[in-house]
């Protein structure tokens, strides 16, 4: 790729501010097609949402919802790295490295803090359900998959939470299934910010916790939600963005909730009563977590936008949005993390068919047990628990191409002194493999490929010459074919 050609697809537009622009944005770049027969929430709207993940498809638009005159929905928003380019306002073919170093470069800037706005100004406010009028099957709550345990209200959405002592919000992306009509439970892991604050403060003392879903986010917010970083989510909206975010106060508690959403559900989470959730397909490709009682939530108010978006994402056999906003944000946010500790890192790929599952971590390896120590790290962190294998390849091996990676893991990884097993880490019970025990307490074990030669082989007679086009002929005889490639009467070269 040229400069020019580099600077065109880093060349920002406004980011999408609502989910409404970036549906039609999204739309005018050919990444989502609007739908216009019924479509029925029961099974229909899925499998069209999870047959697009798997092609990586345009988006699709649902305009009529059988049963739901005034509903549309909207599936697969970000499941793809074009989606992603728009979301953040850059060229739909930008490149996923640009992708990554524009995240960067922006969740590099000064924190850009929220403002919060009239609630006549709020379009999520446009109607609003209190008391007796409250009443989750008035929304097109859909059935994701055949044989899940219920209707799933949030797939793609943001619980938003406050620590009541230190005052810290937290968006996260909890599932959640409705029960009854005022009631949803979901799960909601004990690692998790949600999990923590409940197990710290709520449960021992049985109160309940506020708590508000916004439903149809704009694609930043949803992706702030995903993320793992420690900058605060309305905050990280506004970094990503380039100006605040958009909040108002919810009508039942002191929340504070996307302005823009297309719909907000308020209420409390009980500290002393569950009801059944599951079994849902998950991230994993797998129906691992079978039904059991949960964290319930309790709806006191919903509010909504005219013609509301219920935004839908389908777990699945990769890929979906979870698999690749998650693998993306995981792998930034090692790489920060290792870069802080003196790592010479050179890159981190988390592959999004891996479910999120193993990261793959260039470095220069400039000193012995380096693989070990990015593993003791990486599995020690808050990131830690989402995901249980690192493979760490050197700088010549690039990590965004799988035939490089996994030529170096089967001729580099030595099978004894190569691969460094940890036991008993924390895990997330929606691993496939993890017995019943494992699953129930969160536990988990890990494991690091160490794919680097190692550093006290001579580099001439030890270290075995990869032969390669790129490696084993002079750079004028590679630019000579590389010119003439179209000459030789080969297609030009993608």
């Amino acid at each position: 790729m040229n400069s020019n050609q580099e600077h065109k697809h880093v060349s920002k537009i406004s980011a999408p501010r609502s989910n409404r622009e970036f549906i039609d944005a999204c739309v005018k770049a050919g990444d989502a097609v609007r739908i216009k027969q019924e479509v029925d929430w029961e099974n229909e709207a899925g499998a069209i949402v999870r047959r697009a993940c798997e092609l990586a498809a345009p988006a699709p638009f649902m305009e009529k919802i059988k049963d739901y005159p005034g509903f549309s929905y909207f599936g697969a928003p970000l499941s793809t790295y074009r989606r992603m380019a728009i979301s953040l306002g850059m060229d739909p073919a930008s490149s996923l490295p640009e992708i990554g170093k524009e995240y960067l470069r922006r969740t590099n800037s000064e924190p850009i803090a929220p403002v919060v706005i009239d609630r006549k100004d709020a379009p999520c406010k446009e109607n609003i359900l209190k008391g007796a009028d409250v009443d989750l099957c008035k929304l097109p709550v859909p059935l994701v998959h055949d044989g899940d345990g219920g209707r799933y209200v949030g797939t793609w959405h943001a619980v938003v939470t406050k620590h009541p002592v230190r005052g810290d919000v937290n968006w996260g992306m909890y599932r959640q299934m409705m029960f009854d009509s005022r009631t949803m439970s979901g799960a909601v892991f004990p690692f998790s910010d949600l999990g923590k604050t409940l197990t710290e403060y709520y449960l021992p003392r049985g109160e309940s916790c506020p708590f508000a879903t916004a439903i149809g986010l704009s694609p930043l917010a949803a992706m702030a939600a995903c993320a793992p970083s420690p900058i605060p989510e309305p905050e990280l909206v506004g970094m990503l963005s380039g100006e605040p975010a958009r909040l108002v106060k919810c009508e039942t508690n002191d929340l504070e909730v996307p302005a823009d959403a297309e719909i907000i559900i308020e209420g409390e989470i009980c500290p002393d009563y569950k009801v059944e959730e599951g079994p849902f397909g998950e991230y994993t490709g797998y129906r691992t977590s079978p039904r059991d009682f949960r964290v319930t939530f309790r709806v006191n108010c919903i509010t909504y936008r005219n013609n509301a978006t219920m935004t839908i994402s389908n777990m699945g056999v990769p890929q979906d949005e979870g698999q690749l906003l998650r693998s993306f944000s995981l792998g930034l946010e090692l790489e920060k993390l290792l870069k802080s500790q003196g790592i010479p890192v050179t890159g981190v790929y988390m592959h999004p068919r891996s479910t999120h599952h193993m990261m793959i971590v260039g470095v220069k390896p400039t000193y012995s047990g380096i693989a070990q120590q990015i593993g003791q790290l990486a599995f020690g962190s808050k990131l830690g628990p989402w995901f249980h294998m690192v493979m760490v390849v050197d700088d010549q091996t690039d990590i965004y191409n799988w035939n490089e990676v996994y030529h170096a893991f089967c001729t580099r990884c030595h099978p004894e002194n190569g691969i460094h097993i940890y036991r008993n880490t924390t895990g997330t019970p929606l691993y496939p493999f993890a017995t019943p025990h494992e699953r129930k307490y969160s536990i988990g074990s890990k494991v690091v490929f160490d794919c680097l030669w190692p550093v006290d082989w001579d580099r001439i007679n030890d270290v075995p010459t990869l032969v390669s086009f790129k490696n084993v002929y002079p750079k004028d005889v590679q630019d000579k074919v590389l010119a003439n490639w179209t000459a030789y009467g080969y297609p030009q070269a993608k």
